[in-house]
């Protein structure tokens, strides 16, 4: 799972949400299953030679959005109720792409709406 991850130094995305979009995208895929334990903050940081406190802020993020559950000591775990979120995401989606073709908008401006919605 680590070799899975990599960090773009040039990007100007945090390192941070790089990790936690990469997580959250591969649980999204079905490529890290429910379930499956994801490496603890210290070993995935010095893998991706970052700080312990970088690993620790996506992780807590991935926990927040429910991706991810922590067991205590036993570890990280990809979680089941992320599935659930995303379905509700993807739902969210198809409605938006439904009222973009009804305004007859075409893909690239309502992306850019999009954008500036998650944006603030």
């Amino acid at each position: 799972m680590p070799d899975a991850i990599r960090i773009d130094p040039t990007s100007k995305v945090p390192p941070y949400e790089q990790i936690r979009a990469a997580v959250a995208n591969k649980a999204a895929k079905g490529e890290l299953p429910v379930g499956y334990k994801l490496p603890t903050v210290r070993a995935l940081a010095e893998t991706l030679s970052v700080a312990v406190n970088t690993v620790a802020r996506a992780y807590r993020e991935l926990e927040q959005a429910g991706v991810v559950e922590t067991r205590g000591r036993s570890g990280t775990y990809i979680a089941a109720d992320g599935d659930a979120q995303r379905a509700e995401a993807v739902a969210a989606a198809r409605t938006y792409a439904d009222v973009i073709a009804k305004l007859g908008l075409d893909s690239g401006e309502a992306l850019d709406i999009v954008r500036a919605a998650l944006r603030g």
